[in-house]
This record gives structure tokens, sequence and C-alpha cells, in this order.
């Protein structure tokens, strides 16, 4: 399955017991396997309708996925486990989802992401208070200078269930050298042990963002549904755009809503795109 690019091998693994990490390895790869920028997960909960869990291409555990939950809504109303409206478990908490619109292997699906993590404890990012919580000593990190020995740029730093550091910038996304500096901000000092995805903005209009993600343990992606909230929230605190964005990104059009306090929604496509059997 896919959702605005960002692919995903989806497992019913409510009856069996794999060693998932060495398997989302196997299944990701892209030249001796399914190829994925990711291994979704469907189980039972005892807190929601169903949990998903979701392993990276170099088997790590991520804590959540806005594009992988959308997919994981349309596998289980496809599959009659559920109807168009769902919560679903994932180690962040549980969110709810609900279907807009599905014709055959296609669906429109709009997720809650919960709230942002905007206030933090110097040097753990993605772990404070919440918006609209008293952040108490925390403060937000806006434009926190991030550092190396060649570089130097200001990356607001946040979670959307998982880690984000997001960079604005005047030149075009297009041009940076993400391929080279994504990897290095994804393991930089700052954010070990658990490391953090990484977004380049271009601000294109006051409801409009332009981007590109480098992810945790998957490099880059055509998309990423957390980073795109990523941004959008980032955006919003710098007050560069109102309650509601559509961000663009490589793989096509996620849209993004957030007050500034609440939960912020997620909607985009999720599109199956084949059904197999592995073997490996």
């Amino acid at each position: 399955m896919q959702g605005a690019g960002n692919d995903f091998v989806v497992i019913d693994a409510r009856a069996r017991e794999e060693d998932w990490p060495r398997l989302a390895k196997a299944l990701s790869d892209r030249h001796f396997g399914v190829g994925a920028d990711g291994l979704l997960l469907v189980l039972p909960s005892d807190k929601a309708g169903f949990r998903m869990r979701i392993f990276n291409p170099d088997g790590s555990e991520a804590e959540t996925c806005g594009n992988g939950l959308r997919c994981f809504a349309k596998f289980l109303a496809d599959r009659a486990l559920a109807g168009d409206e769902q919560t679903i478990e994932t180690i962040a908490g549980v969110v709810a989802a609900r279907i807009l619109d599905r014709q055959g292997s296609y669906a429109r699906v709009r997720v809650s992401m919960g709230a942002p993590e905007l206030a933090m404890a110097v040097p753990r990012p993605g772990f404070g208070a919440r918006a609209g919580d008293d952040p108490g000593e925390a403060k937000p990190l806006i434009d926190y200078p991030l550092r190396t020995t060649d570089w130097e740029f200001p990356v607001t730093c946040l979670s959307v269930g998982n880690p984000h550091a997001v960079l604005f910038l005047d030149e075009p996304v297009q041009s940076f050298p993400l391929a080279e500096i994504g990897p290095v901000v994804e393991n930089h000092p700052f954010f070990l042990p658990a490391r953090t995805n990484f977004e380049v903005v271009n601000l294109l209009g006051p409801a409009q963002l332009q981007g590109r993600v480098w992810e945790r343990g998957a490099g880059e992606t055509l998309a990423c549904g957390s980073g795109a909230c990523a941004m959008m929230a980032a955006a919003r605190l710098h007050g560069y755009v109102g309650d509601r964005a559509d961000v663009q990104l490589p793989g096509g059009l996620l849209t993004v809503e957030w007050d500034g306090a609440g939960e912020i929604y997620l909607t985009g496509p999720a599109v199956t795109v084949f059904e197999g059997r592995w073997v490996g």
C-alpha cells in the first residue's frame, strides 16, 4: 500500500509471530525483497479497535506513522474488520481514523495524530509538554541552533508522536543536499539515543508548504505523514500559516489542520498497490 508515495507492506499478524525486525529488513529491500518504506502489522488491542506496529527498513520500530495509519485504516475497512470510523492503538497513543471516501484501490482518509509536543527539556526533543499544557521551565525549541563542525542552521524541534526537526529554507527544497545532511541531523548527538526525522520546508503561501523529508531509519522518502504535520505545526508556531495548510511533498499532497492547541489532523490518500505471498 502507499500514501502519497510513502509505501508499506501490511501484514495481518493477529495469529502469528515472527522476527519482525528481520522480516522488515528483508521485505523493505528494494532489490532483494518487496521494497517498502516500512512494515505495518495488524494486531489486536485492548485499548482500541486494533493495534498498529510499524518497523522501519533498518528494523527499528517507530512510534507512529501518519501515512501508515491511513493505509492501515483502509486495510481494515477493505476486509470488513472495521468500519469507516476507527480507533487505532500505536506506541504514541490511541488515535482516530475516518475514511472520507473509498472506491476500489483508492481511499481518502483523515487521521488524528494527537497533540504535538512543543516544549521539551534539552536534550530530549520529542518528550515534554503537550500543546495547551503549562510548559513550566521547558521552552519550545523554535529556531534551535543545530551545529556541526561544518554548518549551523536553526531547526524547530517538536514531536508528533515521533521526533522531528524542521528547517525553513529560502532556497528551493529541491536543491538542498538532503542525502548528505539528513543522516547527520538524524544522528546528531542532540537527538540521541532516539534519533530524529528531519524536514526541509519552503513557504509557498499563507496556506501552502513544500517540503522534503529524511525519515529516521528509512532515509529520504516521497512523503511522511507525521513529517507533514511537523512542518505545518512548526510553520504555525512561526506565524507563517493559519489553522490549515496543504503540504506538497515529492509523492503527493497532504492536508494538515491544527488550531495551535489541540490535536493535529492529517488528510490524504491511501492506495492498495498489490497483494502477494512472501516465500523468503
